[in-house]
Formats: structure tokens, C-alpha cells, sequence
């Protein structure tokens, strides 16, 4: 690669913007964490993995905690901007890291979903968990603030949603998300479910058609109407979110007491209540910009004004508007679990 052999040094774009602003070069741990070359466990890039890529281990700085101070504005941006010489924080360069920073948890005892078009499930632990199980289970140990482990795994969330619309909208049918929601309401439940990390819904040049061949190869009834197809969604997510729960509880070291729901799929109050039914414990929704609010708490960290993390959280808890859903309809929702894995041992046979 003609690059590396010109470069004098590696930077992720997170502290790329940061050597702009201060002529200082850092390698922040969360952003560099999720790069498949840092070690979990050493926090140190593997000199192994590093040769074979055919990189030169001194092209990469060891990572500091988020938190850290850069440096200050170069002289010239304090000038052109006019706000001085001002201080730049090595803030939780990955965008989910910054997110989990912002779960407004009052005890190590939860799970979190980082909700939107796609989805985050995972937990918040002092070390990484790195097994068999894990791996076979297709978990990730990625960095968190103040040294953590963010152990997670994605899940397709609200692109099959999303491609729909596209869809709908092509052949003249526009809704609000309002809309979305009362038909999904209306709508009967439980007649069609599916596994939204299943292949076929990776990017489909027709997510209904998609929807429909899985439905079809699991002998189920197929869509036929917009409100069936919401709905459809909508209890398959609230039920793959069970599933890799279920994971999570089987390797976590503690009790998972309640899920944090943050990120824009958290206003989503019926997919929000769905997920409680589901995973049968309280589910907290909000805040719906934990990444941005995030960023800034690590940066008042940074200056002194909130102690670790926890009391980040109290912050949050008391300054944004959270709702809570308690689990409704357990029996139902068991006997729909069966059949969704029911339908995805159809679809393997």
C-alpha cells in the first residue's frame, strides 16, 4: 500500500479532528478498540495482527482513556473563532461509546439497546468476556469511558422498517411515524414473524418481497396489507431483542435487572412496550441523543465537574424526561417466542 509506506502515522478520524484543531496527535481507546487490532485485555495493538496487515506498530500510538486532554486550539483557529484557547477533549471517539456513556443507570445491573436503524445489545463490564460461548455467539468486546468493556452484539433494528417506507413511499403511499404506529396498533398480532439478522434482509432490492419469502419459507401467512407488515416487524425486533437477551444473561457476571433503551428508537413507545412484553423486565427509554449528551458529560469530567460516570448518570436521570414500561401479556408473548424460533428452525431446515 503506497500510503503506509509514505505515512508517519495512523490516526482514526475521531482524533484525526483533533490533531486539526490542536497539532496533537492522541489515539483514543474507544474509537481504536473497535479497530479488530486492539487487544481486549492489554488495551495494546497487537504487534502479531499489525505485521500481517503489513503495518508498522509505530505508525499507531498506545490509546489513551477518553477524557484526556489533546492539547489546546492552535493559535489560528483561536484567532479565526474568536473563543480563546480553549481547552480539546479525547472525548469516547466511537459514537456508541459515547452513547453508553449516557445510560441513565443507577447501578452496574442492565443491559442496553442502542436503538435505531440498527441496533446494539450488549452490557457494561469492568473486563472483557472472551470464550466459546462468546464466540460462538458472535459478541463483541469493544472500549466503554473510564477503562470499561462494552460487550454487544448487533442487531438489524429499524432498516426493515425503513427499506418499507422507501418502498411504499416509491409507489405514492407516504406516513408520518405516528401513522406507522396506529396501524401497527390496529393491526392482528402475531400472525407473521420474523429473524430481522436474517441474510435475506441484509439489502434486498425489495424488503416486502424479502419479508414475504421468509414468511413464505416458514409456512407462515404472508403480508399482504402496510399495517401487517409494520406489525410483523415491529414483534420481531421486541422478540430478537429477547433472544440475544437470553444470550447476554447466560455469560453476564451479574443479574440483568432492567434494559436501557437510548438512541432515536426509544420515542418508539409501542416498540418500547413491545420489548418489555417480551423480555418480561422493566425497560427505561431515553435519552433519545444519548450520544451527544454523552460527549459532553465526559467532557465535564474532563474539567472537573462530575466525578466518574455514575454521577454522569444521576445527571441524565434527573434532567431528561424517561419512561418507563412495565411487561404486559407474558403468557402471550412466551407462546409467540416459541413460534419465532419455531420459524427460524424452518427456515434452517
Amino acid at each position: 500500500f503506497a500510503p503506509l509506506k509514505c505515512a508517519d502515522r495512523i490516526l482514526f478520524m475521531p482524533d484525526l479532528i483533533s490533531y486539526l484543531l490542536t497539532g496533537e496527535m492522541v489515539c483514543e481507546y474507544t474509537d481504536a478498540s473497535t479497530s479488530q487490532i486492539l487487544n481486549p485485555v492489554t488495551r495494546k495493538f497487537e504487534s502479531a495482527l499489525l505485521a500481517a496487515a503489513g503495518v508498522l506498530p509505530s505508525l499507531l500510538s498506545d490509546p489513551v482513556m477518553s477524557g484526556t486532554q489533546v492539547g489546546m486550539l492552535t493559535e489560528s483557529i483561536s484567532l479565526e473563532t474568536g473563543v480563546g484557547k480553549l481547552p480539546v477533549i479525547a472525548v469516547a471517539g466511537h459514537d456508541t461509546a459515547s452513547a453508553i456513556a449516557a445510560v441513565p443507570a443507577d447501578n452496574p445491573h442492565f443491559a442496553y439497546l442502542s436503538s435505531g436503524t440498527w441496533s446494539l445489545m450488549g452490557i457494561e463490564v469492568e473486563q472483557p468476556i472472551i470464550n466459546e460461548e462468546t464466540y460462538r455467539m458472535n459478541f463483541t468486546n469493544e472500549g466503554g469511558i473510564e477503562g470499561t468493556t462494552r460487550f454487544l452484539k448487533n442487531i438489524t433494528g429499524m432498516w426493515l422498517l425503513e427499506q418499507c417506507r422507501k418502498e411504499w413511499e416509491h409507489h405514492g403511499n407516504t406516513y408520518t411515524y405516528p401513522q406507522l404506529v396506529e396501524m401497527a396498533q390496529l393491526a392482528v398480532p402475531f400472525v407473521s414473524l420474523v429473524n430481522p439478522d436474517d441474510s435475506l434482509f441484509a439489502n434486498p432490492k425489495s424488503m416486502t418481497k424479502a419479508i414475504a419469502s421468509y414468511c413464505e419459507q416458514t409456512r407462515q401467512p404472508i403480508p399482504q396489507t402496510h399495517a401487517q407488515f409494520i406489525r410483523c416487524i415491529f414483534e420481531s425486533l421486541a422478540l430478537r431483542y429477547k433472544e440475544v437477551l437470553e444470550m447476554l444473561r447466560n455469560v453476564a457476571p451479574f443479574p440483568i435487572s432492567k434494559l436501557h433503551v437510548i438512541g432515536g428508537g426509544s420515542r418508539n413507545r409501542l416498540l418500547n412496550q413491545f420489548t418489555a412484553n417480551a423480555i418480561g423486565i422493566l425497560v427505561i427509554a431515553g435519552p433519545s441523543e444519548a450520544t451527544a449528551i454523552g460527549n459532553g458529560l465526559v467532557q465535564a469530567k474532563a474539567a472537573g465537574l462530575v466525578a466518574d460516570r455514575w454521577e454522569m448518570r444521576k445527571i441524565i436521570a434527573a434532567s431528561v424526561n424517561l419512561e418507563t414500561f412495565t411487561p404486559e401479556d407474558n403468557t402471550l408473548w412466551e407462546e409467540a417466542y416459541i413460534k419465532y424460533q419455531s420459524t427460524i428452525l424452518k427456515k434452517i431446515l
